[in-house]
């Protein structure tokens, strides 16, 4: 402390304090001496008694000057004055004396009073450091235990209150504590415990990382089964509501009636996935202001997990529980984006997203590679499909384009392998058919052929009319095919059935591989098995089967693309019916060329005599079989009646064409008149046969070779030389076969010894070589 400043007496003070006890107030007759305790005491208690003694001489030195000079001017006065100031003097000696003695015994009860003081000033100071020792020692308690409840709460998992109660020690106002070496020790060794802090709260979240990898493939899995459900809700719902066929899973339609049953992958009665330690660490690191050290661990811990998700190789039979399990880490990855603020970037999302969906799609496409099975493809796709359609109904802006585009490179592989596959069952269906009608024998069994093969409306009828048992018109053949084609159809759309893309491209594709099925493997192995066919009751199997593929090629693309347009498709065009219209043709000219072949035997047997020196009256006996073998054979064959016409046809033109050989023909080297009246005769029982089972009509076939026959019978070969006539009369005759026919009667006219004849052949030759004078292409 500081030494106290002593008190200065002057002159002044002490007069007034004399004259306050009266000592020095002429005025007053009484003296106040008790009013000197308290001076005494003071000069006592402040040690002034020397400066005081000094100050009341200099104050009785000064009166004594004032004495004098007043008893200089008065000297009466001066005498009462002097007088009095003895008095005064006296009284002060006396006061003096008391003073010292009143100083003694003050000073000796003094110094008693004053070491007790002493005693107690110093107890209070010991009393006042012990309190201060004990406030101080509570406080350090006080903080001790707010440190130890900060250990207790972090092995607790409450984080942020122990956090926050740093937070309150280092902000503790200033206190006797702020100055201690203690407290400075515990400031220094708070960022120790906020490290503590953050490390604990760090393996609560990596804690919580391996959990959420545990359980990602169950909330994968809990998505893509409330899918499903919902797919198949709103498929059974669509199936009932005709205006809802052009709706999919997802569209705003759907969306609306699907918003009462939304169901939360996350907190639901089956699971619940907590975010409070991410949370919690989130709030901690970024009070301590270390959230980009947080996001960047966080990535990459998401990173390392996102490539443990896929093995390399990818086994397909695991694909499922694999998209199950990316669903979940993406879907929890986009509700922590939603709930975090700034704490994850739609950029790391995006490059986790991105990564993975390569390393899957390029995982299936190495996997594939060896596949031949397109059911493999088909299981991806499906896989995939859902994973697309899971992650869009979950409100994540995750781009499936990518995985779009993948579907489509699979579907294009999976369609060429699909079609490869049904290549080699349409080969075997076609090969192996026993070109015989199907017989049913039973309701069932035509309710399921005709529910399978594609015929018109009035063809079904008929045979749903027909009664037990009857055969069908076509063979296994066209069944079978039917129904494969059915099957490649359904597996075909099965790929696209959930893809909203690219519908033209698709059907376009089926468009292609449909014709290719139907032209390549069927229209072509039926032309095939055509040209190894011998048996006219087979190939008019195979004429009746071509018949109903062409049908079945217009009802299907009918039928494909009502079926496209109601599910906003393009249309379906197939070009297949051309193929099988020339097919059929083949094999209609197949029929004609094997019953020409029949037709050669016969006239093998013809033993036409060429020279005969009489007419005959009746046709050649050959013929009768010729005729009753083609009519049974014709008439057998189970085709249409234009198409037996069209056989009737070529085999009568074949036959004109063989008697025109035998007239006109190298073979022959000379005939007469009368042989050819005797193939004239054979037209002519000909036509009549034609008449008799109805078909007149194709008499029209012998009208060449009755028109050049008639000209040198009737000798008008006059007649034909005149261009008018030629043009008019016999447009049909070809003159190179006129002038061989000539040239064949002049060779027998030359040949005879009787004048007549030789002059009749001699003209022969001369209108022979009149006629092959004509103009060369003139007539053919």
């Amino acid at each position: 402390m500081p030494p106290r400043r002593r008190a200065q007496f002057t002159q002044e003070n002490i007069d007034q304090q004399l004259q306050q006890i009266h000592l020095l107030d002429p005025s007053s007759s009484s003296e106040n001496l008790e009013q000197l305790g308290p001076i005494i005491k003071q000069i006592h208690t402040n040690r002034q008694q020397e400066a005081f003694l000094r100050t009341v001489q200099g104050l009785i030195e000064s009166k004594d000057a004032d004495i004098e000079k007043i008893c200089g001017d008065n000297y009466q006065d001066f005498i009462s004055s002097v007088s009095t100031l003895f008095t005064v003097k006296s009284y002060t000696e006396k006061m003096k004396e008391n003073i010292s003695s009143l100083d003694a015994s003050v000073a000796q009860l003094g110094r008693a009073l004053v070491e007790k003081k002493r005693n107690l000033l110093q107890s209070k100071k010991t009393a006042a450091n012990l309190d201060e020792a004990i406030d101080s020692l509570q406080a350090c308690l006080r903080v001790l235990d707010v440190v130890s409840r900060v250990q207790e709460m972090v092995k607790e998992g409450k984080y942020w209150s122990a956090l926050r109660s740093l937070e309150d020690i280092q902000s503790m106002p200033q206190t006797s504590l702020s100055q201690t070496p203690f407290y400075q020790y515990l400031l220094s060794s708070l960022p120790s415990l906020r490290g503590q802090i953050k490390d604990a709260v760090t393996a609560s979240m990596k804690q919580w990382l391996l959990e959420i990898r545990t359980i990602s493939g169950d909330v994968g899995g809990l998505a893509l089964e409330a899918m499903e459900t919902r797919t198949r809700r709103w498929r059974a719902r669509r199936d009932k509501d005709p205006t809802l066929r052009a709706s999919r899973v997802g569209s705003a339609v759907e969306m609306v009636s699907y918003e009462n049953r939304e169901f939360d992958v996350l907190d639901n009665d089956r699971l619940r996935v907590d975010f409070k330690p991410l949370f919690e660490c989130i709030h901690i690191y970024t009070t301590l202001d270390s959230l980009d050290e947080l996001q960047r661990s966080y990535q990459a811990d998401r990173k390392a997990q996102a490539d443990l998700i896929l093995p390399s190789p990818l086994p397909l039979g695991s694909l499922p529980n694999l998209i199950q399990e990316i669903s979940g880490f993406f879907i929890i990855e986009n509700h922590v984006l939603e709930t975090t603020g700034t704490f994850r970037s739609e950029r790391d999302v995006e490059e986790l997203w991105e990564a993975l969906v390569l390393r899957l799609t390029s995982g299936i496409e190495s996997s594939l590679r060896m596949e031949t099975d397109p059911d493999s493809y088909l299981q991806a796709k499906e896989s995939l499909i859902s994973f697309i359609m899971t992650l869009e109904s979950s409100s994540s802006n995750y781009s499936v384009l990518p995985l779009h585009s993948f579907i489509l490179v699979l579907f294009e592989k999976y369609a060429r392998l699909l079609e490869t596959q049904f290549n080699k069952r349409f080969d075997v269906i076609v090969q192996q058919d026993d070109h015989l009608p199907m017989q049913i024998e039973a309701d069932h069994q035509a309710k399921m052929v005709l529910d399978v093969v594609w015929i018109n409306d009035e063809e079904k009828q008929a045979i749903q009319q027909s009664p037990y048992p009857f055969n069908l018109p076509w063979s296994q053949t066209f069944y079978l095919c039917c129904q494969d084609i059915r099957a490649f159809i359904q597996k075909f759309y099965a790929f696209v059935e959930g893809v909203s893309q690219h519908h033209r491209n698709i059907d376009e594709l089926l468009s292609k591989s449909l014709d290719g099925l139907l032209i390549n493997h069927i229209s072509q192995t039926i032309g095939q098995r055509l040209a190894g066919t011998a048996t006219l009751s087979q190939i008019a199997q195979i004429v009746t089967n071509l018949e109903h593929f062409q049908v079945a090629c217009a009802e299907l693309q009918r039928s494909l693309t009502n079926l496209r347009s109601s599910h906003r498709g393009g249309s379906i065009t197939l070009t297949a019916s051309t193929s099988f219209e020339s097919t059929l043709t083949r094999a209609l000219a197949r029929i004609t060329g094997l019953i020409s072949s029949k037709l050669d035997d016969f006239f093998e047997l013809s033993e036409y005599d060429w020279t005969p020196s009489n007419r005959e009256n009746a046709p050649s006996m050959y013929l009768y079989e010729l005729v009753n073998w083609l009519t049974t054979v014709v008439d057998s064959l189970v085709i249409k009646e234009a198409y037996k016409d069209e056989a009737y046809k070529g085999a009568v033109s074949y036959i004109a064409e063989c008697l025109m050989d035998f007239l006109t023909g190298r073979n022959i080297p000379m005939m007469n008149e009368n042989a050819i009246s005797n193939i004239l005769i054979d037209v002519d029982f000909l036509e009549e046969e034609l008449r008799r089972i109805g078909r007149g009509h194709l008499s029209s076939v012998f009208v060449e070779l009755r028109t050049t026959t008639a000209i040198p019978l009737n000798n008008t070969v006059q007649e034909f030389l005149v261009p008018a006539m030629r043009q008019t009369s016999y447009a049909v005759v070809k003159h190179k076969r006129l002038s061989a026919l000539l040239d064949k009667l002049a060779k027998f006219g030359a040949s005879q010894r009787d004048a007549h004849s030789r002059e009749l052949g001699d003209r022969r030759r001369k209108e022979a070589d009149a006629v092959g004078r004509l103009f060369p292409g003139e007539g053919r």
